[in-house]
């Protein structure tokens, strides 16, 4: 065996479009990377964008065998690498959310809303769903798509002897026998009682028959679930001692990829923004979902996502920077925290959380106008973007505490003076990390974690030497008051906007 410097754990992410792996060694540097993109290198599945779109625009689906031929060709990629298997000392990994047929469906299919109904219906509505499973019913979560299957093919399910969300069924192959459903990966499937991390039998009666055999126990997603199966070690040279360590989806794992801890905030500023936040005492409601948390079993996280992000901020920055990041930076220079109490709403197109579509503003007497001066337009969009995030992230049970970091990434993390203005609203400082693959790094992270697990070493201890962020900006003095003062003002307004478009909440 080689020096211990090239032992190594993998992580595994079978996304939508390809299969991806990392190798991350003893310390906690990455020096293999590799992948197989569905399309281009799987021409024979006929995929588009890694998925099959049905004739009614609803169904969306992926065939099961090309994940596993897509893992037999990145495995012979790296053997004639000459990658030693024999170093690996465990591994585990990720997948996007959906469950396994022949042809699965997954996280984009939306032909379940009628099934998403009947679940909400059967256990008292949306928001007691969302309290029990962290999230009301969603037509991509896993026991809405098994009710239609149950519903519309009720022999193919009465066959069926397990069913698998891909991250479990991608640990089976490493496994060679089923693999369990981690908490964290199960908490989204509008199934398990996020709290006391079991399936809820009402959610499960409500989907199909005798659904809690074919789902197994789940488990904590640091559990190892047992060695490499011994077709690995005579194909490939995997030590018979490798461990499979519970892989997890595809967000949880990206949050162990960046490192949350508790109180921080990841913002993800692509074409929607996402967030992810660590939480100790969530607060579920219809907004957002809320999983079990993939490092830490006594504690959650929270995703949070906003279709206007990137496209938005570029058509303002046409509309009234002339087409110049330079412009509209000099813009948010050129503005004073808080734009002089002008607040504004901008959705191009409907937004998910909240339910708002089109361009609202308000000047400092809390009255619509119709525009506002160039500048002054782009500080509006910038500042609500952020405290839209704050404001839902709070609704979720978060809250910012001394020591929160926000974590950047995405195309907008590139601007330091948008980077600013996140700063200031949240009143946190921002680092900026390179995620191109947090979910193969977090699942890496995440079997370091699983050896050390039994050991109860916490997570922040096992991937303490790897790579820090860096710190890009810190909250401007003052700032705290200024948002403080606007933030209530902006939740008001925003509810304003609502009852407006559908009628007072009831």
């Amino acid at each position: 065996m080689a020096g211990p410097a090239r032992r190594c754990c993998l992580g595994w992410d079978f996304s939508t479009q390809q299969v991806k792996v990392v190798a991350v060694g003893a310390d906690l540097n990455v020096f293999y990377e590799d992948s197989v993109h569905f399309d281009r290198d799987l021409p024979q599945f006929g995929t588009q964008g890694g998925v099959h779109i049905h004739k009614d625009g609803l169904t969306v689906t992926s065939p099961v065998l090309m994940w596993v031929q897509a893992l037999d060709v990145i495995l012979e990629k790296m053997k004639s690498s000459g990658f030693d298997f024999s170093q690996i000392l465990a591994l585990s990994g990720a997948g996007q959310a959906c469950f396994s047929i022949s042809d699965s469906p997954v996280w984009m299919d939306s032909s379940t809303t009628a099934q998403c109904r009947q679940l909400e219906a059967a256990m008292g509505g949306a928001q007691a769903l969302s309290c029990l499973t962290g999230s009301h019913a969603y037509e991509r979560f896993t026991g809405n798509q098994i009710a239609k299957i149950f519903q519309e093919s009720p022999e193919a399910y009465s066959l069926t002897e397990r069913i698998s969300l891909v991250s479990s069924f991608a640990a089976s192959l490493f496994l060679g026998s089923y693999s369990s459903i981690d908490y964290s990966d199960g908490s989204g499937m509008n199934l398990l009682q996020i709290c006391d991390k079991v399936w809820s039998q009402a959610c499960l009666s409500a989907c199909a028959p005798d659904l809690e055999e074919k789902l197994g126990r789940p488990v904590p997603s640091s559990s190892v679930l047992g060695t490499i199966s011994s077709y690995y070690v005579q194909r490939y040279g995997f030590h018979p001692g490798c461990q499979v360590v519970a892989f997890t989806g595809d967000n949880p794992a990206s949050l162990a990829g960046m490192r949350l801890e508790e109180g921080d905030i990841a913002v993800s500023l692509g074409t929607s923004d996402t967030l992810f936040l660590w939480l100790r005492e969530p607060t579920p409601s219809l907004e957002g979902h809320i999983f079990c948390n993939p490092v830490d079993p006594q504690h959650y996280m929270a995703l949070l996502c906003f279709k206007n992000g990137s496209l938005m901020r570029e058509r303002i920055r046409d509309e009234s920077a002339s087409c110049s990041w330079s412009e509209f930076s000099k813009a948010l220079l050129a503005t004073e925290m808080g734009n002089g109490g002008n607040l504004g709403f901008y959705f191009d197109v409907m937004e998910i959380t909240p339910e708002i579509i089109g361009r609202h503003r308000f000047n400092a007497e809390n009255c619509e106008v119709s525009a506002f001066p160039r500048d002054v337009e782009i500080r509006a969009l910038i500042e609500g973007q952020f405290m839209a995030k704050r404001i839902h992230a709070e609704g979720l049970g978060y809250r910012v505490m001394p020591k929160t970091k926000i974590l950047a990434t995405g195309g907008a993390s590139h601007n330091r003076d948008i980077l600013q203005v996140l700063a200031d609203v949240f009143d946190a400082p921002v680092y900026v990390t390179d995620t191109a693959n947090s979910a193969c790094v977090g699942s890496a992270y995440r079997a370091f974690h699983g050896l050390a697990a039994g050991a109860a070493v916490p997570f922040a201890d096992v991937v303490k030497l790897a790579p820090q962020p860096r710190l890009a900006v810190t909250p401007t003095p003052g700032a705290a008051q200024v948002y403080e003062a606007l933030l209530p003002q902006y939740a008001k307004l925003e509810q304003r906007i609502l009852s407006q478009t559908r009628g007072p909440p009831e």
